[in-house]
């Protein structure tokens, strides 16, 4: 008997099949159309109140009158500060101590079971205190982000040296390197490519703590806007808010995509 598979005609989805840019991109032009118009049909319908949901066009209106008054340039700058010194201090602060926790065990006994601890530790339970020890200028609401990424990064960090090949490690010892040597000229190139998209990880969540930091007695900045609006009921203001906060972390997460690829074509290859 002829055991013979006849392969099957037709279309098939296929895990992991890739596709075209263009078609990437459509797909994706898709879904947020789809978005908008339902969007648009259910705040226009009168199925829900404009308090609670505004029409598109408000939001827009909002945010056109923003524009105009120069305050969402300002907030928006106010902002995106507080977010880079946060995350380049998490970045100062994280990435060596990462490295010597994926680099020695010892270390990694002493710092990482502390670190699993706080990362799950809520970050706005400790806005009190952080007005208690640093007062509330500028400096708490920094401390308020680094706080939220800083105990994610470490453990990311870790996870990226240890995803260095064995080895590479070996073949550095027996050529004669140190283990200062191996961590500088092998340990680290190899692994920036990983350690570039954890990065872009910690920046998406940078902007998620934006609102929340600025609850420590802030007078400016895109999350005391929001906070603002919530007291009058602003929905639209609310929405434009969170809005212009999602559009900024989608274009600093499409720049980390557009460096890693600039600077690591051969991971790709």
């Amino acid at each position: 008997m002829d055991m013979r598979v006849i392969p099957r005609t037709g279309t098939k989805i296929r895990l992991r099949k890739g596709i075209s840019k263009q078609k990437y991109s459509l797909i994706a032009a898709v879904a947020f159309i789809l978005v908008l118009g339902l969007w648009q049909l259910v705040s226009t319908s009168g199925m829900v109140s404009p308090i609670f949901l505004p029409t598109p066009a408000a939001v827009i209106e909002a945010f056109i009158n923003g524009v105009k008054d120069g305050s969402l340039a300002a907030d928006t700058w106010i902002s995106f500060s507080r977010i880079m010194k946060g995350f380049l201090l998490a970045i100062v602060i994280g990435v060596p101590l990462g490295v010597l926790v994926g680099s020695f065990s010892k270390i990694e006994a002493f710092v990482l079971p502390l670190t699993e601890f706080f990362r799950y530790l809520p970050v706005p339970a400790f806005v009190p205190l952080i007005m208690v020890w640093g007062g509330i200028g500028e400096n708490a609401k920094v401390a308020v982000i680094l706080l939220g990424i800083l105990f994610q990064l470490i453990p990311m960090v870790a996870d990226n040296v240890k995803s260095v090949p064995s080895n590479l490690i070996n073949a550095a010892y027996t050529l004669g390197g140190k283990s200062t040597t191996v961590i500088f000229k092998v340990i680290l190139p190899a692994m920036l490519p990983k350690l570039m998209e954890s990065l872009r990880m910690i920046m998406g969540w940078a902007w998620t703590y934006l609102v929340v930091a600025e609850l420590v007695a802030a007078n400016s900045g895109l999350g005391y806007n929001i906070l603002k609006a919530q007291r009058f009921l602003d929905t639209s203001s609310i929405f434009m808010g969170i809005l212009v906060i999602g559009i900024l972390g989608l274009i600093t997460d499409r720049l980390f995509g557009l460096l890693n690829k600039q600077l690591f074509r051969w991971v790709e290859e």
